[in-house]
């Protein structure tokens, strides 16, 4: 079945960083004190879930003001007070101090520096490329332990404090979800399948991205985590994901071992998770590391630009698949670098993680 798709052609999408699988593992503990936030947090993804299929059918996504295209982001953070109902209390508005609520100023920061990134590096006014406001609700929910982007603005929950800490803790994080806008807005890739998963792998890509332009950091600096400082203290493991070597985030008692794989010959086929978006997303997660390990230098600047280029470039289609996007960064090395050392190098990545990139 095809999903479904608004008037403006854009296919709705809700998009949560920690995957099903984890919050089913942990809704099946006998530890009431983990399974009781993760059945809700369950429970409350498939009720958002749903509903934005049905107001995605309805709704044209907002526009900023017309005139010149703004080059400083517009941002907008409101307060879910552990409620449901979205946005919230408006509590930081763009240019206003600092609140005491860290939360409210992480998340602040983190929407800020995904707008620095696209535009310094890229020349893209927020997401949409014409500066499209940035909206952020923190305290969602009581124990919700998820992130998410609805298509049009980011969520995050505070975790329970057992499994998951706050999720504005990871600036990776809070970029990953803003960049699923990124994507909702460029090629708009399906989410489910191989395009699900490139999906996500964007997401994961351009967050690592803006965590390592914030914190000035080379390819080679780089920790390659998706999510590192969310996971709890008796949490076995350093993170959500691992770009650099998938399938070895976390191995707990209780989350289980990360299922990633880390190339084709491990692809995993299954129905749920809209058809493993969130686990078959380490293949070109790899790919990507592999090839901005061997360009060193900043890796938002040549690998991070191929990548957008592709993303932006309108002949990636909604359903593409792994070889498809793999050719088009191919494509794209070449034509933004000529016949030099880059195009080599993607060619090498995606043939460490098994995809082909022969027509």
């Amino acid at each position: 079945m095809q999903p479904r798709t608004s008037a403006d052609g854009l296919n709705p999408v809700f998009c949560t960083i920690v995957p099903p699988h984890v919050l089913d593992k942990l809704s099946h503990s006998g530890d009431p004190r983990l399974a009781g936030p993760a059945r809700r947090t369950l429970e409350a993804d498939g009720l958002r879930r749903d509903r934005r299929r049905l107001t995605a059918l309805a709704a044209a996504p907002a526009t900023p003001t017309a005139g010149a295209v703004p080059s400083r982001p517009h941002r907008t953070l409101y307060d879910c007070e552990n409620g449901t109902s979205l946005p919230g209390t408006e509590v930081r508005g763009e240019g206003d101090k600092p609140t005491s609520d860290a939360s409210v100023n992480r998340a602040y920061a983190g929407l800020g520096a995904t707008f620095d990134l696209l535009l310094s590096a890229y020349g893209r006014s927020s997401i949409d490329g014409k500066g499209l406001p940035l909206i952020g609700s923190v305290h969602y929910g009581h124990e919700y332990n998820n992130a998410f982007f609805d298509g049009e603005q980011m969520v995050f929950g505070d975790g329970d404090g057992e499994i998951f800490l706050d999720f504005t803790y990871a600036i990776d994080v809070i970029a990953h979800e803003l960049a699923h806008g990124l994507t909702q807005y460029t090629a708009n890739l399906r989410y489910e399948g191989q395009s699900g998963a490139l999906n996500e792998s964007v997401s994961d890509v351009f967050g690592s991205l803006v965590k390592q332009y914030s914190l000035g950091q080379s390819a080679e600096q780089a920790d390659w985590l998706i999510g590192a400082g969310l996971l709890a203290p008796r949490v076995r493991g350093d993170a959500l994901r691992s770009m650099k070597a998938p399938g070895t985030a976390y191995d707990d008692d209780v989350l289980g071992k990360d299922p990633q794989p880390a190339s084709m010959e491990e692809y995993v086929e299954t129905e749920e998770d809209n058809g493993g978006v969130h686990i078959n997303s380490g293949i070109p997660n790899r790919a990507f590391y592999l090839l901005a390990n061997a360009l060193g230098g900043n890796a938002w600047e040549r690998a991070g630009q191929i990548w957008f280029d592709v993303l932006t470039g309108g002949e990636l289609t909604a359903n593409a698949d792994f070889a498809r996007f793999a050719r088009l960064t191919v494509a794209a090395a070449g034509s933004r670098f000529g016949e030099r050392g880059e195009k080599e190098a993607v060619l090498k990545a995606w043939s460490e993680v098994g995809v082909p990139t022969a027509e």
